[in-house]
């Protein structure tokens, strides 16, 4: 198992520990609109549409340091999702298809404005804003 295993089950198991973080693991639901565009493959347009995510994280809020006023402020949102459990959902049926959050993307009820991820690339850490 490499490191990046090994990152995800340990924070899955902390995620289901009751004396973990159980008890504030949150559902995690985001979405991207995508604009349609000109494929020269069919001669036309393609319609716009939207990719929708789910999974469970983490909210959390950013430490006074970290709050600059402007890139990040106080009432911003500090989201921590495991890379493996954010998932497509396709057709209203949660695939297998890993989710990649992006900046823009509504994520339960907030609007993504940076997304980062960690070395191993086990989590996403998204900043998240009202």
């Amino acid at each position: 198992m490499g490191m990046r295993e090994e990152v995800q089950a340990d924070l899955a198991e902390a995620f289901d520990d009751p004396d973990g973080l159980a008890d504030t693991v949150k559902p995690v639901a985001g979405s991207r609109a995508v604009k349609g565009g000109y494929d020269p493959t069919i001669g036309g347009t393609v319609p716009a549409s939207t990719t929708y995510y789910v999974g469970r994280g983490v909210f959390g809020s950013y430490l006074a340091k970290e709050i600059d006023g402007s890139r990040i402020q106080t009432e911003d949102v500090k989201l921590l999702v495991l890379q493996n459990e954010l998932l497509e959902e396709q057709g209203g049926q949660v695939s297998e298809t890993p989710a990649a959050p992006k900046i823009g993307d509504q994520v339960s009820g907030y609007r993504a404005l940076n997304v980062s991820e960690d070395p191993a690339q086990a989590t996403w850490t998204i900043q998240l804003r009202k």
